[in-house]
C-alpha cells in the first residue's frame, strides 16, 4: 500500500469525521463557519443529515486504515460525495444569499474529491 496515499485517504477520513461531527452536533455555529449564517429548523436538519452522512464515511474510512481493499472503496465513496457537494454547492453559488458558502464548497469539495481520487488510484 502507498503510505502517501494511504495518508491522504486517512486525512480526508478523520477530516470528514470531524467535519461531521461538527455539523451534526452544533449545527448553527458550523454553518455560519461553512458561511451559510443561521437557518431554520428545515435547513438545520438537513444539514445533519450531511453531518450524519459524513460521519459515516469518515469513520468507515479510518476503520479501514489497515485493509487496502476496503480503504479504496471507502476513499472512492467519500471522493463521490465530494464531488458530488462540490457540484451542489456550485448550484447553490448562483444565489447570493449562499453564494460564499457555495463558493466555499466548490474549493473544498473539488479539492478533497481530487486528493481522494488521486489516493484512490494509488492505493
Amino acid at each position: 500500500m502507498d503510505s502517501t496515499a494511504r495518508q491522504v485517504a486517512l486525512g480526508i477520513g478523520a477530516s470528514r469525521l470531524a467535519m461531521g461531527i461538527g455539523i451534526f452536533f452544533v449545527t448553527q455555529p458550523a454553518l455560519r463557519a461553512l458561511r451559510f449564517g443561521s437557518t431554520d429548523a428545515q435547513g438545520e436538519a438537513m444539514a445533519k443529515l450531511g453531518g450524519g452522512r459524513d460521519i459515516a464515511i469518515g469513520a468507515m474510512t479510518l476503520a479501514a486504515r489497515n485493509d487496502p481493499s476496503a480503504l479504496r472503496t471507502t476513499i472512492l465513496v467519500s471522493s463521490i460525495c465530494d464531488a458530488a457537494d462540490a457540484i451542489a454547492l456550485g448550484v447553490s453559488a448562483r444565489n447570493s444569499e449562499t453564494r460564499a458558502a457555495g463558493i466555499g464548497g466548490i474549493l473544498s469539495g473539488g479539492a478533497a474529491a481530487i486528493a481522494g481520487l488521486w489516493s484512490w488510484h494509488h492505493l
